[in-house]
């Protein structure tokens, strides 16, 4: 019997190698900062490097930080979960349901081989659904889980084990037993992991031109206080770490007396093997030309000892114009005044018109009825027969010509005009 689990555990390995594919997948370094700093020759800089992660506490509670627990979702005749059994690497494993004691286990170096396999012995049809593996690491923060699906047949020849897209499905035997799959060999679920060996920060350095995979490597420090300087910058305290980093979490590096061959690119990576953390950050670092030396002025020398009368300045105050940019509303306004201008002399020429048009037309009306007042008050009237006998043309007319004969006429008819007047 033993002889028979054993190989089942093998052929649960062998089928599902990348079960955790399911939930998670390898970390790889990620950049998570980078900063362009420009600083004067001479200067000091600090290219910060801050993980509040990296922070080293030690997991000292090893039986509370890692547990493995597994889980039964059953969809018929209805709903329901039920926690199945759970362990953790200082307690005994607990199961949950007392029809399942010595039935449904896991093994008892679980912590030390990563195999968190379930073994269900006398495989019953209460036994089918969805079955979840749930890896917790309250310490790192991680949460892993895979699901299998477990499917109860009278017949063995339906008996099989295949993957659904979602998940694996093992369909088994009534009355066998069975061996559902969850393998984690990560350091962090296993015992005897040193967790101060599996912090390290480094920075590292590239020079302009050089490639990446050129670069040089400054410093090393790892959680256990070992410190690995390479080169002759720290050695001479050109550049500096802090002692207490894995305390603070405070990995900036200092760099004095910056030089114009300081120039490049600086990273700093970040590695929590233990829990899986990998950052990085990356500084390019331009150094400038170096300030301007402040003035010295030299020292006085009084004569006989007797020093300088001191003579106050009154400095004159000085005037700053400072031209504010005009509003719109300032525009509008101005605009409004032009217009209202405009339209007020449009409106004084209209009237001076008006108002001359009326006034000759007035004097013309004046004429004429002045006309007509003489012409009616006069004892003169007119006689059209006699108007026209001095129209008419005698037909005996001596004249010889058209001009002398209309002289002729208008002087006769003048000399009668002017008799009449005159009676």
């Amino acid at each position: 019997m033993h002889l028979d689990m054993s190989l089942l555990q093998i052929v649960a390995v062998l089928l599902l190698p990348g079960a955790w594919c399911q939930s998670s997948s390898g970390k790889l370094g990620v950049v998570v900062e980078a900063k362009n700093i420009t600083l004067p020759a001479g200067s000091k800089a600090v290219l910060p490097c801050h993980s509040p992660r990296m922070v080293w506490t030690r997991d000292r509670l090893k039986d509370r930080q890692r547990v493995v627990h597994w889980d039964l979702v059953r969809s018929s005749p209805e709903y329901s979960v039920e926690r199945v059994l759970d362990m953790s690497p200082g307690a005994r494993q607990r199961v949950y349901n007392g029809f399942n004691k010595g039935r449904v286990s896991i093994p008892e170096s679980a912590f030390n081989d990563g195999n968190f396999s379930l073994i269900i012995n006398n495989v019953v049809t209460t036994d089918k659904g969805v079955y979840t593996c749930n890896l917790h690491h309250h310490y790192c923060q991680i949460h892993q889980s895979i699901q299998i699906q477990l499917n109860v047949t009278k017949s063995a020849r339906k008996e099989r084990r295949y993957w659904d897209g979602e998940k694996t499905v093992f369909v088994v035997l009534l009355g066998s037993s069975v061996v559902l799959p969850c393998v984690n060999r990560r350091p962090l679920w296993r015992e005897g992991v040193q967790e101060d060996q599996q912090q390290v920060a480094h920075w590292d350095f590239q020079a302009p031109g050089v490639r990446p995979d050129k670069a040089d490597r400054l410093v090393d420090l790892y959680a256990s206080g070992e410190r690995r300087d390479y080169g002759p910058l720290f050695a001479q305290s050109k550049m500096s770490v802090a002692e207490d980093a894995f305390t603070l979490g405070d990995f900036s590096l200092s760099i004095s007396d910056l030089r114009p061959g300081d120039k490049g690119l600086y990273s700093c990576n970040l590695h929590h093997h233990y829990c899986g953390l990998q950052e990085r950050r990356i500084f390019r670092l331009t150094v400038g030309p170096p300030l301007p030396s402040a003035p010295t002025t030299a020292p006085r020398i009084f004569q006989n000892n007797v020093p300088e009368p001191r003579t106050e300045e009154v400095e004159s105050p000085r005037v700053v114009n400072v031209i504010l940019p005009e509003h719109r509303g300032y525009f509008v306004q101005h605009l409004g005044y032009f217009l209202a201008t405009f339209l007020l002399l449009a409106f004084i020429v209209v009237a001076v018109i008006v108002l001359t048009r009326r006034r000759k037309k007035r004097g013309l009306e004046y004429e004429l009825r002045t006309t007509d007042r003489g012409i009616s008050g006069g004892e003169m009237s007119l006689d059209c027969t006699e108007l026209k006998a001095c129209n008419q043309e005698p037909l005996n007319s001596d004249y010889k010509n058209n001009l002398l004969k209309e002289r002729g006429m208008a002087k006769d008819c003048n000399m009668d005009f002017d008799g009449k007047l005159w009676k």
